[in-house]
């Protein structure tokens, strides 16, 4: 009798779970359907003071928290698949129990979902950067290209001269950090909602193996941490910070993270950082332009100096030497992700950036 107690508490406590689980996932497919309620209720409201909480609480922690939970994540899913294949080989594994394991993956799965929209992923469908600084992304033109390609080469090759001039060093993965957030400290002076404090900014524990697979950074949503690949050629590494911290504050979509970067980058202090932003942005306007009118692609590729060309030469070295037979696999999942994210241009949504720059540019005569 105590056995069949127990029995139906459990049937109706798992009913209960399932139930508000398909709740939440309703809840949040509901919110997500409207943008202004995601920017006005969540983006700028829930999740500003939940982000902060994440940062506080695993921020102080010397390295990165979320890696080794990833670690420790891969582990268990590799022992359940190695047990269950074994399992499965001795035929120990019934009907009702493998249909048990299917309930409890996809509870699993569900739950994660919950965890990641919940935590950041409704950020996919927020109004946006462009819309808090009321510029409007249209179709641009060849003319528009040449116009902002030619301008962010002005920019690569005086900040650079800047650079070199000043006798300016790659900092320390600390001093980088604390460097990016006296970049979003000046930025915030003139856009109210770039506001960034409790820094949880951490050195990748993967780097060599993002090296291979191609991530330069990365956001972890379970724990708030931005990471980066420091592995990576230093000129990168300073527009990488501002991007994943621009994630941090809510700008899921890579091309706002990398606009936002772009603003914090820009208005720092630290020429490091003008020049960083400006090459990255650069070479997505360089390879937009090469879809159109690859003559003058290359043309501006000659037209930097020389020390510009050297950095180039070192990142396409960098690239060559990491080449991984992974990594057609890994980009297709990113893709693809990306493509169920509200971005429908895949990898391509980073270049996405390009069209932003150029309404900006419209807007406010400056880059």
């Amino acid at each position: 009798m105590s056995y069949k107690l127990n029995s139906g508490k459990q049937v109706k406590e798992n009913k209960i779970i399932w139930i508000v689980a398909l709740l939440l996932i309703i809840l949040i497919k509901i919110i997500t359907t409207n943008q202004l309620w995601v920017e006005r209720y969540y983006s700028t409201g829930f999740y500003i003071s939940f982000s902060k909480i994440l940062r506080i609480f695993f921020g102080w922690i010397p390295f990165s928290f979320g890696d080794i939970l990833y670690f420790v994540a891969g582990c268990w899913i590799a022992w359940k698949i190695v047990r269950n294949i074994i399992l499965l080989l001795r035929r120990k594994i019934t009907k009702r129990s493998a249909l048990g394991k299917l309930r409890k993956l996809v509870l699993l799965f569900a739950f994660i979902y919950i965890v990641f929209y919940l935590f950041w992923g409704i950020n996919y469908d927020r109004k946006g950067i462009a819309w808090q600084l009321q510029i409007l992304p249209q179709q641009y033109d060849t003319t528009d290209l040449l116009t902002l390609q030619d301008l962010l080469l002005q920019k690569v090759n005086a900040t650079k001269t800047v650079v070199i001039r000043n006798g300016e060093k790659y900092p320390s993965t600390n001093d980088l950090i604390q460097m990016a957030k006296r970049s979003y400290a000046e930025a915030h002076k003139k856009f109210p909602f770039l506001k960034y404090n409790h820094v949880s900014v951490k050195s990748s524990l993967y780097g060599t193996l993002g090296d291979y697979l191609d991530f330069t950074g990365y956001y972890n949503p379970f724990t708030g941490e931005a990471q980066i690949n420091t592995t990576v050629p230093k000129m990168l590494q300073p527009y990488i910070t501002t991007h994943e911290i621009g994630h941090q504050l809510g700008y899921a979509k890579e091309n706002e993270a990398n606009f936002v970067g772009y603003l914090a980058a820009v208005n720092s202090p630290d020429t490091l950082f003008h020049y960083s932003a400006y090459l990255d942005l650069f070479l997505y306007t360089n390879s937009e332009v090469y879809y159109f009118d690859s003559v003058s692609s290359k043309k501006a590729l000659k037209e930097l100096i020389l020390p510009v060309k050297e950095d180039l030469l070192e990142l396409r070295k960098f690239d060559l030497d990491h080449e991984s037979v992974f990594e057609p696999f890994i980009t297709w999942m990113y893709g693809n992700y990306l493509k169920m994210n509200n971005q429908p241009k895949g990898l391509h949504s980073y270049n996405a950036v390009v069209g932003m720059l150029i309404a900006y540019y419209k807007k406010y005569k400056k880059i």
